[in-house]
């Protein structure tokens, strides 16, 4: 089976990338990062406290979580109810980056995502797919950007859903929640010693998938 692993930090555009690369490759995306939101969205829709570890913990068994695609688009099941709009919410990507620290939630999701690998050609994007969840893929590249870069990639994006919000304050949060995730103690965001690092500040979206998909052949008939 091939698998391609894709991490890097906030706001790298590791999803858009990853989706583009299995649509135009007939493989499977796994965003394991809805996963996480998913999680965060159900503590906060259940009044848990992103760092109350202990009852999350107790919480996490009760989350059932799909994914599904219709007509080609990804659909995020969360206990029968379709959250895909939802978790994309500011407050749920932050939550998502807290619930990720502990190992209950952690356990559960890569448990799921393995299985998933084992059964079809995958590509999953998020902090640590190459040097944890999945240890052995073929292909692992480490996409990141500059957090002025990432910020204004943001901005844009919320702008055109109509949202308000100040440049500055995204980069802020973008800062803190890159020393989040690479100072968390279970699974902390690295890049793995196999892995293809990949600059995308300069680079267009039709450039980054192109490298890519060049990337993955390589490694693939290696």
């Amino acid at each position: 089976m091939l698998s391609i692993a894709i991490d890097g930090p906030a706001g790298a555009g590791k999803s858009s990338i990853a989706k583009m690369v299995a649509r135009k490759m007939g493989i499977t995306y796994v965003d394991t990062g809805a996963m996480y939101r998913a999680v965060a969205l159900s503590c906060i829709l259940n009044s848990i406290p992103m760092e109350d570890e202990a009852s999350i913990a107790m919480h996490v068994p009760s989350v059932i979580i799909e994914i599904r695609y219709d007509n080609g688009e990804q659909r995020v099941i969360l206990n029968g109810e379709d959250v895909s709009g939802r978790i994309r919410d500011e407050e749920v990507g932050k939550g998502a980056s807290a619930v990720a620290r502990f190992s209950a939630v952690r356990t559960r999701l890569v448990e799921l995502q393995r299985e998933l690998a084992e059964k079809q050609d995958v590509i999953m994007d998020g902090r640590d797919i190459g040097t944890v969840v999945l240890p052995n893929a073929g292909c692992k590249i480490f996409l990141t950007a500059s957090s002025k870069v990432r910020a204004k990639r943001r901005f844009l994006e919320l702008k055109e859903k109509g949202e308000e919000c100040d440049i500055d304050e995204i980069e802020r949060d973008i800062i803190a929640r890159d020393e989040q995730d690479m100072n968390r103690e279970i699974s902390p965001l690295k890049q793995a010693d196999d892995a293809i690092l990949l600059d995308t500040s300069d680079m267009t979206i039709d450039e980054v998938v192109n490298r890519v998909m060049e990337i993955a052949a390589v490694r693939n008939n290696a």
